[in-house]
């Protein structure tokens, strides 16, 4: 069974960066279509980016277009999200989930992915 892990969260300004990682153990991401959610307390899991397993499709919710890139790291076998010009609504539990499909299929929709990680906070304050 496919586990995730996530890494890189925690407490920084306004304007400051984040980087996320999202990792597997004893498969290849390259197999999986990853996305990153968030949900921030009192509001749904949205989308937030996704890339296709072949690496070739990324997509990104509007709020977060020109601030964040998700890319992948075969050497590593991770899918990072690379989170720069942070606002404070971008607080939240950020989870990576995984979803086999087509090679170059990206989907911001959760009910298209079946396996999670337990998620990483991030908390965007002065």
């Amino acid at each position: 069974q496919l586990q995730l892990v996530e890494s890189g969260g925690g407490l920084v300004q306004p304007g400051g960066s984040l980087r996320l990682s999202c990792a597997a153990s004893r498969f290849s991401l390259n197999l999986y279509a990853i996305g990153w959610f968030r949900q921030a307390p009192g509001k749904e899991r949205e989308g937030v980016s996704c890339i296709s397993s072949s690496g070739d499709n990324t997509n990104y919710a509007d709020s977060v277009k020109g601030r964040f890139t998700i890319s992948r790291d075969n050497a590593k076998n991770t899918v990072d999200l690379q989170m720069n010009s942070l606002k404070p609504e971008d607080t939240a539990i950020y989870y990576c989930a995984a979803a086999v499909f087509l090679s170059s299929w990206c989907s911001l929709k959760r009910t298209d992915f079946g396996s999670w990680g337990q998620g990483t906070q991030v908390t965007v304050s002065s």
